[in-house]
Parts: C-alpha cells; structure tokens; sequence
C-alpha cells in the first residue's frame, strides 16, 4: 500500500514539475487570490451597489468582476493541490475546475468584445448607440453569453478520457493540462475558433473602426472626455489580451497537437499563471471606467497614510514628552 502511495506521488510530482515549479505556483497564486478578492469585491461593491446611474458598461463591470470571483474561488484548491502535490478533494470537483479553467477565458474574451463593440456603438454610431447601448440589452447580451459559454463547459465535466482513473483521482491532471481531451479534438478547435478567434476578431475589428473615426475627425460632436476614456479602454484590452489569453491559447493549441502524451509542460505552467493575472489586471479596466472606484482607491491609499501620518505624529509626540520627562528629572536631579 505504502510502495502504491509512493509511486502515485512520484508520478504526480512528474506531472506537477520540480519542486520549485510548485513553490513558485503555490506563492503566485496566494497573491493572485488576495489581490484578486480585494479588487473584485471592490469593484462588485461598487458597481452593482454603489453607482446609481447603471449603464451599459455597469452591466459589462459586474459581469467581469463575477466571472473573476468565480474563476478566483478555485485558487486555494490549485494552493493545497501545488502544497501537498496531489488532489484531495475528489473526482467531481477536480472536473469542476478543469471545466472552470476552460470556461473563464472564454467567458472573459466574450466580455472584452461586447465592452469593445459598445465602445464602437458610442463612438462611431452614437445616435443609433443610445438605443443599442442601455442596461435590459447588456443584460440580456451577458446572459446570452453566460448561457453559450456554459453550454460549451459543462460537458467537460463528463468527459469519458480521464487519465485518474488509473491512480484512484488523486493526482488530478486535469486542472493542470487538458492535453487528456485530445481525442475529442475537433470539438476542442471549435471551440477556439468561437471563444477565441471569433470574440477577437470583433475586438480587431471594432477597435480598427474606431481608429479610423479618430484618425480622420469623424468622432468631433463627442467630448474630449468620452474619446479619452474610450481609447484608454480599447488599449487595457488589447494589452490584457495579448499578455494573459494569447499565449495561453496557443499553448493549448500546441498542446492538442501533440502526439505525446504530455507530462509537465514549463510554458503550459506559465501561460497558465499569465491567465490568471487577468482577474489582477482588470483593476485598470475598473478604474477607467468608473469615477466611484477611482474615489474607492484613493480613499483607500489617502486613509493608509492618514493611518501613518496618525502613527508618526502619535510617536513623535510620545518620544517629546519621554524626553521632557527626562529632561525634568534632570533638573530636579
């Protein structure tokens, strides 16, 4: 028993890579996890609570910061899994979470491109924009596409190919490479082409749209302040995208089309850590958007150093009179 227990975790740790692969995902992903739950609760709190006049974009916000939250949940189970390099919580739940790292960048670039298309309706179609760009439509947009993603996930959950099943699920390669789903390949590159080509393309061409409006003044009865803040989104999104989802997805590209069977793969790893930076990333997306976060973080960081300020006046004040009092009992001495 002892001998199959050893060999499971020899195994396993082939699979997870060297120690200090594990050590640096274990930490990467603590961070990850306390950032990310402090920005995204934020951001939650503040749009959905917070703001009063909810718009289009509002709607796209609380979208974003949910899927982050749900995709952020799975970070302590992936700490344990590096920490104790094997998967205690069960078959069911290891299926989950590779579901779940399928479903939150399709679900992310599927946002990106309906933010990116409603910059497009406000800038160059601002008339007809304002019947397109209201909150019952972005609701029924993120619905559409919480319901297509989903659709397209939960099968994995009961995928037959399971490469546990010969170490009783306790090494849960799942959440570590989906190279497992190979042999349903075709339904793999679909579903590229539509979670990943396709939502970038409408970004592509949404944002080459919107240049060419920029560049040749056709976006002059807009105010300074809307171009500003359009443009500023269009290139935390194209930047996002290109940091954290395309390496990523060609990664996984690359590894479908191997004819091996896999083992620890260093760029898999890293394009893996590059997707969940996202859900850090997008407080640059909360804080363009939304003047209420903005306040949100500034009271924040102005409240810290009225704290230090506090503190420091605090012990300034402690260490004058610890020295008047020395400086009396010198006297009197």
């Amino acid at each position: 028993m002892d001998l199959d227990l050893n060999s499971t975790n020899m195994s396993s740790g082939l699979k997870q890579g060297p120690k200090e692969y594990r050590m640096a995902g274990l930490i990467f992903y603590a961070i990850i996890f306390i950032i990310g739950v402090i920005v995204n609760l934020t951001a939650l709190s503040v749009f959905a609570l917070t703001t009063k006049k909810k718009n289009s974009v509002t709607v796209y916000m609380i979208n974003v910061a949910l899927v982050d939250l749900l995709f952020i949940i799975l970070l302590p189970f992936k700490i344990a899994h590096h920490h104790l390099d094997y998967w205690p919580f069960g078959d069911v739940f290891c299926r989950i979470s590779a579901a779940l790292t399928i479903f939150y960048p399709c679900m992310a670039l599927w946002l990106f491109a309906l933010i990116s298309a409603d910059r497009y309706m406000a800038i160059v179609q601002p008339r007809h924009g304002k019947e397109l760009r209201n909150v019952p439509k972005a609701v029924v947009g993120s619905i559409g596409v919480w319901l297509m993603t989903l659709g397209s996930t939960i099968p994995l959950i009961f995928s037959t190919d399971d490469p546990d099943s010969s170490s009783n699920f306790t090494t849960c390669f799942k959440i570590e490479d989906i190279v497992h789903l190979r042999r349903d390949n075709p339904v793999n590159f679909v579903r590229l082409v539509f979670f990943f080509l396709l939502p970038i393309c409408v970004m592509v061409g949404c944002y080459v749209v919107i240049v060419d409006n920029l560049i040749h003044g056709r976006t002059s009865k807009l105010k300074p302040k809307v171009k500003q803040k359009s443009v500023r989104i269009i290139i935390t999104l194209i930047v996002q995208v290109l940091v954290c989802f395309v390496p990523f997805h060609i990664c996984l590209v690359v590894r479908l089309l191997e004819t091996d069977d896999g083992g620890f793969h260093t760029m898999a790893v890293f394009t893996t850590y590059l997707m969940n930076l996202s859900t850090v990333l997008d407080i640059i997306l909360y804080y363009i958007v939304s003047k209420q976060f903005q306040d949100r973080v500034i009271s924040v960081i102005l409240y810290r150093n009225y704290l230090r300020s506090v503190r420091r006046k605090s012990l300034h004040t402690h260490t004058g009179s610890i020295r008047s009092l020395s400086n009396l009992n010198s006297a009197m001495i």
